[in-house]
């Protein structure tokens, strides 16, 4: 199973830009109705082009380590909310970060083994 995220944006060059220039996403794909679909390894966010923007939600980019989350985080310094830091709670190291439009994106790794993305507990 794969799946998308989509959030209508009124600055979507200007958050296009932000995700492929700053994270590393690359475009997956331009749809001639005004969106625009990146992917950053089995996470696809799409923005569209909107009246309103919409900024509920989280995008959460998961790194290999705490050194990969600390030199995104010197990468984003600007527009970080802290410093980066363990979340106990989960098992991560994380810090939160503001988008062009408002939106928050989180930058984390996981301090525990996890299952490989793409597998499931569910039998087809």
């Amino acid at each position: 199973m794969s799946g998308i995220v989509f959030f209508r944006t009124e600055n979507r060059a200007e958050t296009v830009s932000f995700y492929t220039d700053r994270l590393g996403f690359d475009v997956w794909l331009e749809q001639d109705g005004g969106c625009t679909i990146l992917a950053y390894d089995n996470l696809l966010v799409g923005f569209c082009d909107g009246t309103e923007t919409e900024t509920d939600g989280i995008v959460t980019v998961v790194l290999d380590d705490e050194a990969a989350v600390d030199d995104c985080h010197a990468d984003l310094a600007d527009v970080a909310r802290g410093p980066p830091k363990p979340n106990d709670d989960f098992g991560i190291y994380q810090f939160f970060a503001t988008d062009p439009d408002g939106r928050t994106v989180e930058v984390q790794t996981f301090q525990h083994e996890t299952p490989p993305v793409g597998s499931s507990s569910f039998s087809e």
